[in-house]
């Protein structure tokens, strides 16, 4: 049985809680930025590129099963890191899952205080972005 979306959070404000220092915290996002998969380059095309980011993001969506799997790249170190964290929270759960999501864990761990507006905007857009892929596989069902 794969976690919660809610478990999976508790689990990431716990790596983060490790540190005080933000810039320990960008660390850790760089590092979840460079173990996230790399996007098959059939993938990185216009339509999955998010709209409102400053760096590039590809997200990409799968459904399976009743299932929504996401896969994301971004051409910026600590952006990766943050669709890393998303895709890892996100990915593999029912699109209700996904619409009922809460994501109390961005600000729990300090991330948009600690984001340039445009970063911020762009976490938002990816978000939104995830929730309507969410959206338009539970409308399919």
């Amino acid at each position: 049985m794969s976690q919660s979306i809610n478990e999976l959070q508790g689990n990431i404000i716990e790596e983060f809680s490790v540190f005080d220092d933000w810039m320990d915290k960008y660390a850790l996002l760089i590092d979840l930025g460079n173990s996230l998969p790399p996007l098959d380059e059939k993938y990185k095309t216009e339509s999955n590129l998010i709209e409102g980011c400053q760096s590039r993001v590809w997200l990409h969506a799968d459904y399976k099963d009743g299932i929504v799997y996401f896969q994301g790249e971004s051409d910026a170190v600590i952006v990766k890191g943050i669709v890393s964290l998303l895709v890892g929270i996100l990915s593999g759960h029912t699109p209700q899952e996904i619409l009922d999501a809460d994501l109390y864990f961005i600000d729990k761990i300090g991330l948009k205080e600690h984001l340039s507006p445009t970063r911020s905007n762009g976490l938002v857009a990816m978000v939104k972005q995830m929730r309507m892929y969410a959206l338009a596989y539970s409308i399919k069902n």
